[in-house]
């Protein structure tokens, strides 16, 4: 594979993959923010939302009475570091009833039989 340098070195094709739901323990969060620590050295930064994973787009979260903070609108900031590569896994999404319209910002939707293959592609996988 060859890699594409950068003015600081090698770019790596990073690959961060959700599976959690995003409230109730600190799996969520702390995938965001590595996410951004990892766009901010100007890698290429990919996030993959799998399982409870999807939970973490969907629109109108209320953890209120979880006592823990609404996160989700900072995914509507990833634009802004350069993150524009958001995958969900259809089949997560159908399996909990939701659909493309009820997520917080714009994804691609990848079949579960091609999650392999896009994994592949990356040269870092980190998974939460």
């Amino acid at each position: 594979m060859e890699d594409e340098e950068y003015a600081g070195g090698v770019q790596k094709k990073f690959i961060y993959i959700n599976r959690r739901a995003p409230h109730g323990t600190v799996y969520a969060h702390e995938a965001l923010e590595t996410v951004l620590i990892g766009a901010a050295f100007d890698q290429d930064v990919s996030m993959l939302f799998i399982d409870d994973g999807v939970y973490q787009l969907k629109k109108e979260q209320r953890p209120d009475s979880l006592e823990m903070k609404n996160f989700s609108k900072a995914f509507k900031a990833l634009e802004m570091y350069d993150v524009e590569k958001l995958f969900v896994e259809t089949e997560s999404l159908q399996e909990r009833g939701l659909n493309e319209s009820d997520l917080l910002v714009d994804v691609e939707l990848v079949a579960r039989a091609k999650v392999a293959e896009l994994i592949d592609q990356q040269d870092v996988v980190l998974s939460f």
